[in-house]
């Protein structure tokens, strides 16, 4: 056991309390297990049940992140919140950036949009950084949106070619190989995950905003655009965070759910509950607000100079 290591690690997440702390956050402490989950067709879980002798077994699920919670506490009125907690997602390889358990830190600030939440998130990364510091994980960030990407990196305007026979023809282009029955979805991907990702700079944290609205989520869209008001962080070419601006539409939030439940269970070898009602925390009194989630023992292992997650994990499982 590396108690250097695990001595910096209890004192970086010291430094993130304070910091919301200092900035009037309520910090809250929601259940890992939950009766329904927000249905994620990207995202796999982890099921288990809840044996009762007496009133019968329940299916309960590992949540994937706290935002079911934290949004049902957001619509009752507690103001701006942030949560350190466990998060579980099944389904994923183990290695250098990957633990099926990995800690989250999420935070949702009312009154702010997804830009907004930059700025939010650069205070805390200067908070938790010095001149000694690898440059890659200090402020100021990098700004760049999806279509500068991909027009850098991919060498084409992923605006002007936004139907799915023109991102088909672009992965012709790039020799990406696709498969005429792939979605418009499995098309981006391709494109993103084999071109542009890779290529994006990684001097300074670097934030990625406006991603296609054709990407399903609860971030609200930028209207007469095809874009989401989203952003994700990278740090040393690694994915950090996930940011919205979050959508409080109770229409759009009903029919996400039906979108991605039906989806989900059309290949998702563990299906899960959800609760049909849950558009209805969002009515009126739902504040205007942008969510961020982190992955923690990612930033962890930024902020120390390790080389693999599993240096600031005490537990990694292998």
């Amino acid at each position: 056991m590396n108690w250097e290591l695990v001595k910096k690690r209890s004192d970086i997440i010291r430094k993130i309390r304070d910091f919301f702390n200092e900035k009037g956050y309520l910090e809250v402490d929601t259940p890992l297990l939950s009766p329904d989950l927000i249905p994620e067709s990207s995202i796999e879980i982890f099921k288990t049940e809840l044996v009762n002798p007496y009133r019968g077994n329940r299916d309960l699920y590992l949540i994937p992140s706290p935002e079911i919670w934290m949004k049902k506490l957001l619509s009752q009125g507690s103001g701006d919140i942030f949560q350190i907690c466990k998060s579980f997602r099944n389904s994923e390889q183990t290695g250098r950036q990957h633990n099926s358990e990995f800690t989250m830190l999420e935070w949702y600030k009312t009154g702010f949009n997804y830009m907004d939440n930059i700025s939010e998130t650069e205070d805390l990364f200067r908070f938790l950084t010095d001149e000694n510091s690898p440059e890659y994980i200090r402020p100021p960030f990098t700004r760049m949106t999806m279509e500068e990407a991909f027009v850098n990196y991919a060498g084409f305007s992923l605006e002007a070619n936004f139907e799915r026979e023109q991102l088909f023809s672009q992965c012709l282009r790039l020799d990406l190989k696709p498969d005429r029955e792939d979605s418009w979805e499995v098309l981006f991907n391709r494109i993103f995950i084999d071109r542009v990702e890779p290529s994006l700079p990684q001097e300074k944290p670097l934030v990625l905003y406006n991603y296609p609205s054709r990407i399903k989520t609860l971030a609200r869209d930028i209207e007469g655009t095809v874009w989401s008001e989203r952003w994700e962080l990278y740090g040393g070419g690694m994915e950090l965070a996930n940011c919205f601006t979050e959508e409080t539409d109770q229409r759009k939030i009903r029919e996400f759910y039906a979108e991605e439940k039906a989806l989900k269970d059309s290949f998702s070898p563990v299906s899960h509950h959800v609760d049909e009602n849950f558009y209805r925390f969002f009515g009126v009194g739902f504040p205007a607000t942008s969510g961020v989630a982190m992955g923690l023992d990612r930033l962890i292992m930024l902020l120390t100079g390790e080389s693999t997650i599993g240096g600031v994990i005490l537990f990694p499982l292998l």
